[in-house]
């Protein structure tokens, strides 16, 4: 769960605006969104009775009419949007459409950028993640990023991966926390008996897949992928996406791509964007073969984009 700084109180005492807890409420233009309860002992069912079915399908994030301009030019124009728990969302569309200004929002990365502004609400979880008591380094903890290009430290294998938990007080066997990522990230068994040795010497489909271990060592609970396949040769990119299918079953992904046959592969749903809007959004399935919109169809198609 994303911390809410400045004096957060027990549960139950008082509430701010916008999923934040305090003494005193903020000010804010913002709708009000619940903190999920927190439970602290389940109660056992009676003898006889079947537990209810779990849901299936929980949205973690929600883009709720959501804009973002850099300066006086409008770059997402009202998008709303939700990600499913455990699922693989690709979000397509032409360039320049706004794929990754709007996925960049999601763990805001853009608020690095000084003309950049946001309207609308971000909610993971329930938490506005632009409510003025979140954060942001939290965020990021929570939702972490792998980028276009492999941008590896310029440091050993191991302090790639050990970096980020050490600085964030991990306690614990760090050897084990490096293993375990490297792992997941399939790369352990090519980089066992080398991780004294500069990320600089791998592959770049290596480094890539060291992003995702160092990404994996944070233990975040949503991924963010900007076309992480796009500067990959198609043995890279095809270890990279059956490393996804197996993230996904422990993760939420949300994966930029011009890659129609990536998105349709891989994806669980697709959003289609154009223009800065949010044009059609489903299960990839439809999206690719029964759209509903005669623009995701002819972007779909390759007529245009």
């Amino acid at each position: 769960m994303v911390r809410i700084v400045k004096g957060t109180p027990e549960p139950g005492t008082s509430h701010g605006p916008a999923g934040a807890m305090g003494s005193r409420p903020v000010p804010s233009s913002r709708p009000e969104v619940g903190v999920p309860n927190r439970i602290s002992r389940v109660e056992p069912l009676p003898e006889g009775i079947a537990p209810p079915k779990p849901e299936e399908e929980r949205t973690v994030l929600e883009a709720r009419n959501v804009t973002i301009a850099y300066g006086d030019k409008p770059a997402v124009r009202d998008v709303s949007l939700k990600f499913v728990e455990k699922r693989i969302t690709a979000i397509i569309g032409p360039s320049g459409c706004g794929k990754s200004t709007l996925l960049r929002a999601f763990n805001r990365m853009n608020d690095f950028i000084e003309s950049m502004s946001l309207t609308g609400q971000i909610l993971y979880r329930g938490i506005d993640l632009h409510h003025p008591q979140v954060d942001p380094m939290e965020i990021r903890l929570k939702i972490g990023m792998v980028f276009q290009k492999p941008n590896p430290f310029p440091k050993s294998i191991y302090r790639n991966v050990a970096w980020g938990p050490a600085i964030n007080g991990h306690r614990g066997g760090m050897d084990e926390l490096v293993r375990g990522a490297l792992e997941r990230a399939a790369l352990w068994d090519e980089v066992k008996d080398r991780l004294g040795e500069s990320a600089l010497s791998l592959s770049g489909g290596q480094q890539q897949r060291l992003c995702i271990a160092r990404a994996l060592a944070m233990r975040p609970d949503v991924i963010l992928m900007d076309e992480p396949c796009s500067a990959l040769d198609p043995v890279s990119t095809g270890r990279i996406e059956d490393l996804l299918f197996e993230l996904k079953k422990s993760f939420t992904i949300i994966i930029v791509t011009h890659n129609m046959q990536q998105a349709a592969r891989l994806s669980d749903y697709t959003a289609f964007l154009d223009l800065g809007i949010l044009v059609e959004y489903g299960p990839t399935d439809r999206i690719f073969t029964k759209p509903k919109e005669k623009r995701t169809e002819d972007y779909v198609s390759g007529r245009f984009g």
